[in-house]
């Protein structure tokens, strides 16, 4: 059987240092100490849970959970991320759907993406080089009907499941959870931050307790943390591959600045 070696969320977008620059440094510290905290795991795979923004799968077919299937991704190179190909799984990414499927969630398999800075940016900051192999794991917030934290907490429980169950023993995985915390992007609060919200999220998941907020509603996450906080799924699921764990708080800062709440926090299984 396999193991989660760790489980790690943060944000996964940064923006000009001008604005604020003492902040930029406490989040870029933050980001590098994941970053150092996950390589000396040395895992055989890092699974990045993450959102597309409408660049790789539109509103024209909107899948709620869908896996890159693929050997290798080119990144879109929005936000000036360098478009230098990394390596996928795609025995792994296969494997998970096929399991999946037998556990009740039909999760799409995606054969091309184009990653965009959701999941290009936190791969580059934490996996430089691309000496991890890496699996791209959507969870699509931006669909007009998302998925529910509920939802989102149980197939993290697959994943953990599948890699108990179906990988080699002395395989190794490192689950990221990649977005939030709470931003209105293009929305009329855009600039808002709930740094009350934020916290609450990051001392749950911290604490041991990351299951009570799969109890939380969609309508409720978008109300205290806008639509684009919908990204708290990403941790949710990260924390539910390793439900028991406690951890500890990497950073937090609240950037309206950024427009965005930034944080990151480490699980130790």
């Amino acid at each position: 059987m396999g193991a989660i070696a760790g489980a790690f969320a943060m944000s996964h977008v940064v923006f000009e240092p001008e604005k604020c620059p003492d902040k930029a440094a406490r989040v870029w510290v933050g980001m590098r100490e994941i970053a150092r905290r996950i390589q000396s795991l040395e895992p055989d795979l890092l699974v990045i849970a993450t959102n597309d923004h409408l660049n790789n799968f539109t509103l024209a077919l909107q899948a709620p959970f869908t896996v890159g299937v693929a050997d290798e991704y080119t990144p879109l190179g929005d936000m000036g991320i360098p478009r230098t190909p990394f390596r996928g799984s795609r025995d792994f990414a296969d494997g998970l759907v096929r399991f999946a499927a037998g556990a009740g969630f039909d999760v799409a398999r995606a054969e091309e993406i184009a990653p965009d800075h959701g999941f290009a940016f936190p791969n580059l900051v934490v996996n430089p080089g691309g000496r991890i192999p890496v699996l791209p794991f959507y969870i699509n917030v931006a669909n007009d009907i998302p998925p529910t934290p509920a939802r989102v907490w149980a197939l993290g429980g697959v994943l953990r499941e599948f890699i108990a169950r179906e990988r080699a023993a002395a395989e190794r995985v490192v689950v990221l959870g990649a977005g939030g915390l709470s931003h209105w992007l293009c929305e009329p609060e855009q600039g808002r931050v709930n740094e009350a919200f934020d916290r609450m999220v990051i001392s749950r998941i911290v604490n041991g307790r990351a299951r009570e907020l799969s109890a939380l509603t969609s309508e409720e996450i978008r109300r205290e943390a806008g639509r684009s906080g919908l990204e708290v799924m990403h941790w949710i699921f990260a924390a539910a591959t390793v439900p028991q764990a406690r951890g500890e708080e990497i950073f937090y800062e609240p950037m309206p600045e950024w427009i965005t709440g930034l944080g990151g926090i480490a699980l130790t299984p």
